[in-house]
């Protein structure tokens, strides 16, 4: 989708040991370093699922609350529905929006998605496209439906989501020939793609569905 609508990626870091000596640092009364419950349950909720809408109402995409907290803050969108959950900075508490909208409307390409690993792997739902069982995105790759070895091309129509086992028992050849069969016709991710997936997401929260279902 559109690139203002992209929640940036969570950074995380290590760390190491203070004594530098090769010796392991003394354990804590628990025997490690114990999470806080509380800013862990806050890293979940800036991580939920926002829906968000054009200036005329539309569903155009689904983001996360950080990001959509930001799009508030900075003028380009108003909250339309809210969570009863609440976020705490130093100086106030804020309300966490579940479905946002545009102020400005925005022209969204019919196929607005970028052909990617990610964007292939959203498109299919994390099922691989041979056997039908549900992987994390860890455990999957992209097949070329007609191989590259026979001309086919990194597409949206030859591009699927598949298990590492199935993706061997493939291999250079066509689904007939390795006695596969995709579970379905592999098509371009649009909008209409899109709204599939808000509308699986939105029978979780029932603030979505005023949008989604009609």
């Amino acid at each position: 989708m559109v690139n203002f609508l992209r929640p940036k990626p969570a950074q995380f870091g290590g760390q190491t040991s203070p004594t530098g000596t090769g010796t392991p640092a003394p354990a804590s009364p628990e025997g490690s370093r114990s999470l806080n419950p509380l800013r862990t349950h806050r890293s979940s909720l800036m991580q939920e699922p926002v829906l968000v809408l054009n200036a005329t109402f539309e569903p155009i995409n689904v983001t996360a609350v950080r990001r959509a907290m930001v799009l508030m803050l900075k003028g380009v969108a108003q909250a339309e529905e809210m969570h009863a959950s609440e976020v705490h900075s130093a100086a106030r508490a804020h309300k966490v929006p579940s479905v946002i909208r545009l102020l400005a409307y925005r022209h969204i390409p019919q196929q607005s998605r970028a052909l990617s690993r990610k964007n292939i792997l959203l498109r299919d739902r994390n099922t691989c496209q041979f056997c039908g069982d549900v992987f994390p995105g860890s455990e999957l790759t992209l097949d070329h439906v007609v191989p590259r070895s026979r001309g086919g091309r990194s597409s949206w129509e030859n591009l699927v989501a598949c298990c590492y086992q199935c993706n061997n028992t493939k291999g250079d050849r066509t689904p007939e020939e390795a006695g596969l069969k995709l579970a379905r016709r592999p098509r371009p991710f649009t909008l209409h793609t899109s709204r599939q997936l808000m509308r699986l997401i939105g029978h979780r929260d029932e603030r979505w569905r005023k949008y989604l279902f009609y």
